[in-house]
């Protein structure tokens, strides 16, 4: 029985948040610090640290997307919000995608360094060589594609972040306030029903 759940049944819990707020913050973080550029610039040695670090975001980005899966199978989730079938249609497609890239843009980079014959290296020097031969052509590929996702994931996760927004403010039905935590969402919502209430204020001072 899942411990963590919200009392009410319009919210995530807690974990769930957390889960999803960590997530957010590495995926940023990994592309903003990413060497980015050719194999030759991305394992330069004045690139090390950079390139540890975005491996070993990388890394807690794959970790705490298997946690986030695992947690959802034992999680109590909110109740869904009543959306037209296209929107919901749209909803449910951009969360698959996004935990399909969550999968995608670590393992690509994983392959794609083990391919080109280099070893995994996280912060402290910590290296994970490459369990099977090299096979460069495979490698780049699989860079190249890595890149393209990792882009892509960046889009996704700006259109979903512009969702919540558009559903706070335009149709304010709780979807962002269900992933925050309690304090914030009471803020949002609070400063939300003072701008509904000074808005016929303001046109009741005009007539």
């Amino acid at each position: 029985m899942n411990t963590d759940s919200s009392t009410t049944s319009s919210k995530y819990g807690s974990v769930a948040q957390a889960f999803h707020w960590l997530t957010a913050i590495a995926v940023l973080a990994a592309f903003m610090l990413g060497p980015g550029g050719s194999e030759q610039h991305v394992y330069a040695a004045s690139k090390d640290f950079g390139r540890q670090l975005h491996e070993t975001l990388g890394l807690i980005v794959f970790v705490l997307s298997l946690l986030r899966m695992a947690w959802r199978t034992v999680d109590t989730h909110p109740q869904p919000v009543p959306l037209a079938p296209l929107m919901a249609f749209a909803a449910k497609a951009v969360q698959v995608a996004l935990y399909c890239l969550l999968f995608a843009v670590p393992l690509t980079a994983i392959l794609g360094a083990w391919f080109e014959g280099h070893p995994l290296t996280f912060l402290a020097g910590l290296q994970v060589p490459a369990p099977f031969g090299a096979a460069h052509p495979v490698g780049v590929a699989l860079a190249a594609i890595h890149t393209w996702l990792g882009d892509g994931i960046l889009w996704l996760a700006g259109f979903h972040a512009l969702a919540a927004i558009f559903h706070h403010v335009f149709l304010q039905d709780g979807v962002l306030s269900a992933m925050l935590p309690t304090r914030i969402a009471c803020a949002v919502e609070l400063r939300s029903g003072r701008t509904k209430m000074e808005r016929p204020l303001g046109r009741a001072s005009r007539a």
